[in-house]
């Protein structure tokens, strides 16, 4: 380069041996506080797409897709049904299934009396379910309704249960008076008695009558006291007798 005097100039890189060393360690350290003051942003960022990678894959795609449904508790149920009853979509992301929607399903089918929904990764629904236990047979026609404690009827079968009572109930159900009758009088019984007792009429709710083999039968009354007037009949079992009234537990009748 040539200015107006004639003289030519020419740019020249310094040698860093050229930079003072007291300026090349301050230049080193205004790097390394560059470096330091941006290194928790780009840890930060880092972060946020390893976590937003990992929510897309479980939340919106079918690598953590559902594959399978476990189903455990079963005892008259099929395991099928309560699938079927389930409605678990396949692929669905695990992580998006509605659980409490599944629950009330399987909940809906007659012989459930509960049910846990749960995930279990990778890939399963497992569903628990937990059946109603028959306490006693209604009559319906040649065929019977078996009904749990709380009077649901959850089953028909053809014939009576073995050890079973047979419970006659004009309206059998969870609200109607004479069920519930019905239901406190059995959960009361002794082992003993609970053994003899082949049927239950309720006509009134204060008309309970217990059928008990070889023809006795068991005036009980209403379902006060039941678990006394259990005491009572249980020890009276031995007597001579077709009939025990113990309607009023402190004045017992055999004839």
């Amino acid at each position: 380069m040539t200015d107006g005097g004639g003289r030519n100039w020419r740019l020249v890189r310094a040698d860093t041996d050229a930079v003072p060393p007291s300026v090349r360690r301050f230049m080193a350290r205004a790097r390394q506080r560059r470096m330091r003051a941006a290194l928790p942003w780009a840890v930060a960022l880092g972060v946020v797409l390893v976590l937003g990678g990992l929510t897309w894959m479980v939340y919106a795609t079918s690598v953590l897709g559902v594959r399978a449904v476990q189903v455990v508790g079963t005892d008259t149920l099929e395991p099928s049904q309560v699938e079927d009853a389930a409605a678990v979509r396949m692929n669905e992301p695990l992580a998006r299934v509605d659980l409490d929607a599944i629950r009330g399903r399987v909940q809906a089918l007659p012989a459930v009396e509960r049910a846990i929904v749960s995930r279990s990764w990778p890939a399963t629904v497992e569903v628990q379910v937990v059946e109603r236990t028959a306490v006693a047979a209604v009559p319906v026609g040649q065929e019977f309704s078996l009904i749990d404690a709380a009077g649901v009827a959850f089953r028909t079968v053809a014939e009576r249960p073995s050890g079973m009572p047979v419970a006659n109930l004009a309206r059998p159900g969870p609200k109607d008076i004479n069920t519930r009758s019905a239901l406190v009088v059995l959960g009361s019984l002794t082992d003993e008695l609970r053994e003899q007792v082949l049927s239950i009429s309720v006509p009134a709710p204060a008309q309970v009558e217990l059928g008990l083999r070889k023809g006795r039968k068991i005036i009980w009354g209403d379902e006060t006291q039941s678990e006394t007037k259990a005491q009572v009949a249980t020890a009276l079992l031995k007597r001579e007798g077709d009939t025990i009234d113990v309607s009023a537990p402190t004045v017992v009748t055999i004839r």
